[in-house]
Formats: C-alpha cells, sequence, structure tokens
C-alpha cells in the first residue's frame, strides 16, 4: 500500500503493443506535495505511463497505485482524485472562460456558490479572472493552456497530470505557465507530473526527474542529481601555462575524453569519475601554475544526453 506522503508508486510495470514495449518494467515513487518531471524524448513512452496511471490503459503486467489506490482495480476512483490535461485542452471554445469551468463544475457535481467561488479563485490565481466573459476562441493559445489547467484544478484534486503543457508556447507564455505550476505545488499542496522534454523547463521548476527512454527508465533524482552525475567526470582548472603540446599531452591521457582550453580555463572531461590530484600532479609537471580546480557543472540537458548515449 502506497504510504501517505508518497502520491505515485510502480512497480516492474510493463505495456506492450504486439512487439513493441512501449514501457518497460518501470519502477519509481513519487512524492506528495512535490513537482515531478517525467523525461524523455518523443515516444519514449512518457504519456504511455500517464495512461496507465491513471487506469486508461490496463499493463502487461507489474503493478501500480496512485493516491494509495490499485490502476487496476480502483481507476474510477483515481480519476475522481486526480486532473490530467493530456494531448488536448479540453476547452468548449464557443463558450467563455467562465462557463467552460462552470460547465465542468456541475460535472463534478459541485454546489453553485462552492463552484463560483472556486473558478474566482482559481482565475485569479493564474491572472485570468478579468477575461472571464471573453470567447476561449478569441485567446492567445497561452492563455487557453492556462484555462485548461485550471480545468483540471476544479475538482480540487491532489494530483495533476500534464502532459508536455507548454508545448508550443511562446517563450513568456511558457514561462508563465511554468511559474503558476510552482505555485501550485508550492504554495497549495498539489503535487504534479509533468511530463515534456524540455530540459530547461525540467531543471527550473522540478523537485524530481525521472529519464526514460525506449521505454526503460534510466535515472530517477533530483537535478542535482543527475547534474553531478555527468559533473563527476568532468575537472576545471583556473590558471595560467596552459599551452599547446600542454593540452596535446592530456588528450592522449588514456582516461581523458576530451580536453577544452577556454581562457584561463582548461576543461578536462574524464572517461570516468577521477581524483582531481592526479591532474593536479600532472599539470605542476608540465610547469602549469593553478589557482583552482574544481568540478565541472553539466546542464541537465548535457546529463540527459549522457544518459541516452549510455543506453545506446
Amino acid at each position: 500500500m502506497t504510504s501517505k506522503n508518497t502520491s505515485i508508486s510502480t512497480h516492474d510495470l510493463h505495456c506492450q503493443f504486439g512487439e513493441v514495449r512501449a514501457v518497460d518494467g518501470i519502477t519509481f515513487e513519487v512524492q506528495t506535495d512535490t513537482l515531478f518531471g517525467f523525461l524523455g524524448p518523443n515516444g519514449a513512452g512518457k504519456t504511455t505511463t500517464i495512461r496507465l496511471l491513471l487506469g486508461l490503459l490496463e499493463a502487461s503486467s507489474g503493478s501500480a497505485e496512485v493516491l494509495g489506490f490499485d490502476t487496476r482495480t480502483q481507476a474510477d476512483q483515481i480519476r475522481l482524485n486526480c486532473g490530467a490535461l493530456l494531448e488536448q485542452t479540453g476547452l468548449y471554445e464557443r463558450l467563455s472562460a467562465e462557463d467552460n469551468l462552470d460547465l465542468f463544475g456541475r460535472i463534478w457535481h459541485i454546489p453553485a456558490t462552492e463552484r463560483a467561488e472556486r473558478i474566482r479563485s482559481l482565475l485569479e490565481k493564474m491572472g485570468l479572472y478579468d477575461r472571464r466573459k471573453e470567447m476561449v476562441n478569441t485567446w492567445s493559445r497561452g492563455m487557453k493552456q492556462k484555462l485548461a489547467v485550471v480545468r483540471t484544478l476544479m475538482h480540487n484534486p491532489k494530483l495533476v497530470f500534464l502532459d508536455e503543457p507548454t508545448d508550443g508556447l511562446d517563450p513568456v507564455a511558457a514561462a508563465s505557465l511554468r511559474d503558476d505550476l510552482v505555485d501550485l505545488a508550492r504554495q497549495h499542496g498539489v503535487t504534479v507530473f509533468l511530463t515534456t522534454h524540455n530540459l530547461a523547463e525540467a531543471e527550473k521548476i522540478c523537485d524530481q526527474v525521472a529519464v526514460i527512454n525506449k521505454g526503460k527508465l534510466l535515472t530517477v533524482g533530483s537535478p542535482d542529481d543527475l547534474r553531478l552525475r555527468k559533473s563527476a567526470h568532468t575537472l576545471i582548472v583556473v590558471g595560467r601555462g596552459f599551452s599547446e603540446s600542454v593540452v596535446t599531452d592530456l588528450r592522449a591521457m588514456p582516461d581523458v575524453e576530451a580536453v577544452e582550453l577556454q581562457d584561463r580555463h582548461l576543461v578536462v572531461h574524464f572517461k570516468r569519475e577521477t581524483d582531481s590530484g592526479n591532474l593536479v600532479q600532472f599539470l605542476a609537471g608540465k610547469g602549469v601554475m593553478i589557482d583552482e580546480v574544481r568540478k565541472g557543472k553539466a546542464s541537465l540537458e548535457e546529463a540527459f544526453l549522457a544518459l541516452l548515449e549510455e543506453q545506446a
């Protein structure tokens, strides 16, 4: 049984369509009140995983619990307690924003007074209240996407699934929506399960991330955990005396993958985690004046690409 501090738990979850293993034995947990990023290239298995967790698809084998409910036998309870924004916004574009939310509130059997207050509160949080009477078909894509997120929140769910919510938005609209998602998780206690192939986005807002590719889960951890995993193989040396011969000799060392000379910085990429002492000894022996040696800080994108290369 999933603990009260865990919103999602999967164990050896598989989903196969003919010869295609869309989800191939994934195991992970999502803690309550966090913003969890599910990362992977197109076709990696992200959307299929969401459909499994919502009970819209039946797993070939393995198990999963969402909010303590079994995805095989209690899918209705999962969907009653979750919000979801998948490929389509689900909005009626010939209705106003207010009427859209009122309709969804009625579907959820929310009483009229509570419904009106919920609509006001959510639209104000998303900065849409002043335009609530406007027809949705007159709105920008970014505004529609924000309203679609509001739609998923009408029944006050504990967990929200968002599948590529900023895909196709301009940078300003995407940044605004990201801020709103962070606010949901930090200030309002909503667990957000976010799929994206936008690594910069995940790096900015996610507490935890998982990387999936070809249906297989490659890693789970914080963005810093993933960056450090890649950074452990990179050392940055600040100093003087980085001659061409020094760089050439470094590149010839068996454990060195690449060397970059950037101003007074020497960036050395190793094939595996290494001790900085050996590098310092080597450079000092070549007459290099060393001011500082530190581990490199890889971006989440670099760490992500390294994981994909390891899988290949």
